[in-house]
Parts: C-alpha cells; sequence; structure tokens
C-alpha cells in the first residue's frame, strides 16, 4: 500500500508542476503578443532618454539602486553576459529540439558564439575608446594631471581618477541581453505543455525573471548614471547587434538561423 507521506509527497509535486505550468503559460502569454516584442527596442530608447532627463532635472532622490555596491548590480549586472549564456544554452537546446534534428540544434547554438563575440567586441571597443580619450587625474576638481599614465586601470590602480569618454557598457549588454533572451524564448510561445518538462519550464521562467532584472537594472542606469550620449550610444549599440543578426543576417541560409517559429512546430 501506498503510505500516507508518499501520497501528500506525489500530491505537492503534481501541484508544483500544475503551478510552474501555469506560470509558463501565462508568460507565454504576454510575449504572444506581437508588440510585447516589437516594441522592446523602442522601449529602450524610452527608457534612456527619459531616464537621462531625469537625471539631468535631479528629480529622481538617491536609493539603494543609486549605489553600484547594490545587490543586483553586483551578483548580477556585473556578470550579466554569464547568466544569459548559463541559462540560454541548455534552454536553446531543449526548446529548439523540439521536433526539429541535432544538427538543426548545434547549428541554432552558434548563435551564443556569435552573441558572445559581438559582446567582447563591443565591449572591448569601449574600454578602449575610453582609454584613448581620458587623462588621469590626481582628483576629482580635475587640475593634476598624471600624463604619464595612460589607461584607465593603471590610473584606478594608483588611486587616481580617469576621465574619459566612457560609453555605457551597461546599457549596451542589458539592452542587447534581453533582446537576445526575448528572441530565443519563441519556441516556447508553439511547444504545447503536454511536451514540455519541468527543467525547460523553470529555464523559461528564470529567464523572464533575467529579463525583468535587466530592463529594472537599465532603468537605474539611466536615472543614476552616466551621460545621455554614453548612454544613447551604449543602447543603439545594443539594438544595432541585435537587428543586424536576428533581423538581417539570420533569416539567410548561411547563418546560425532563426529559433523556431510557430509553422516550423506545425
Amino acid at each position: 500500500m501506498v503510505s500516507v507521506s508518499a501520497f501528500k509527497h506525489t500530491y505537492s509535486t503534481q501541484n508544483n508542476m500544475s503551478a510552474v505550468g501555469s506560470l509558463v503559460n501565462s508568460l507565454a502569454c504576454l510575449w504572444r503578443q506581437q508588440c510585447a516584442r516589437t516594441c522592446l527596442p523602442h522601449l529602450f530608447f524610452c527608457i534612456s532618454f527619459t531616464g537621462s532627463i531625469l537625471k539631468a532635472t535631479e528629480l529622481v532622490p538617491e536609493s539603494y539602486f543609486s549605489s553600484s555596491r547594490n545587490v543586483l548590480n553586483l551578483y548580477f549586472v556585473k556578470v550579466s553576459w554569464g547568466w544569459t549564456i548559463v541559462l540560454l544554452l541548455p534552454f536553446i537546446f531543449y526548446s529548439n529540439l523540439y521536433n526539429r534534428s541535432h544538427t538543426f540544434v548545434l547549428r541554432r547554438l552558434t548563435s551564443l558564439l556569435v552573441a558572445t563575440l559581438i559582446w567582447y567586441t563591443c565591449t572591448e571597443t569601449f574600454f578602449y575608446i575610453e582609454d584613448i580619450t581620458g587623462s588621469c587625474y590626481e582628483s576629482d576638481t580635475m587640475q593634476v594631471i598624471h600624463g604619464d599614465i595612460t589607461t584607465k586601470s593603471a590610473c584606478k590602480k594608483a588611486g587616481f581618477i580617469w576621465d574619459g569618454f566612457d560609453i555605457s557598457g551597461h546599457s549596451f549588454i542589458l539592452a542587447y541581453s534581453s533582446l537576445v533572451i526575448v528572441e530565443e524564448m519563441v519556441p516556447m510561445l508553439h511547444i504545447p505543455q503536454s511536451d514540455r518538462n519541468i527543467c525547460l519550464d523553470c529555464l523559461y521562467i528564470a529567464l523572464n525573471v533575467i529579463v525583468a532584472i535587466w530592463i529594472w537594472m537599465f532603468g537605474c542606469t539611466s536615472v543614476y548614471f552616466h551621460d545621455i550620449i554614453d548612454k544613447i550610444i551604449g543602447t543603439s549599440c545594443g539594438i544595432l547587434a541585435w537587428y543586424v543578426t536576428y533581423v538581417v543576417w539570420y533569416p539567410m541560409a548561411f547563418s546560425p538561423g532563426l529559433p523556431p517559429q510557430q509553422k516550423q512546430h506545425a
């Protein structure tokens, strides 16, 4: 006979799985709205511009998120690309495997390699621009300059202040990462609940949570940090990188390809 404790455990597990499945369906309903995906790039521009105006007018008071030491910045944004890769790698594998071949899945996984190359190239370029346009000062009064120190890292290591053209890496990576994740989550809009498993559902929920964190922290960056030109350029780079890959290149034959769409799951 089945013990009462075993029955309760089974019942609890089924309830948890049902709750997870319901949450996934609700999230899928949100992203199934075409405007939710197509308006996201415009949303980032609006947040960046509006946040910059609020920063310039000092209408938003200091808060926990105005400090770069806040927990979301330290443990999520600072390693944002790591979170993106760790969650997207298994998700792309499982979600793209539905009614598709392993060859197709491997081809789709190369999109993460492309995205990582874009992330690395852009961030290194931002660092390089800041180095060649900046100078090292002894204090924030900008009166005493150390001409012998030519890089930001050396200046910071010496305990001084570097002032250069600081394109917002946060604006770039948070916008770009969010757009990539939303594109890669599309298969979940068409996979029937009966063909999903708890692992895939949990990955989908985690990716939605990460997107929410990225958008929130993008807003905090816009309101509390950088000049408007730094944020607009960073945001533009993120959106342009997404557009060139997912809108222009990936629909072509010789590319990682787009995530499976509805007609491919039929």
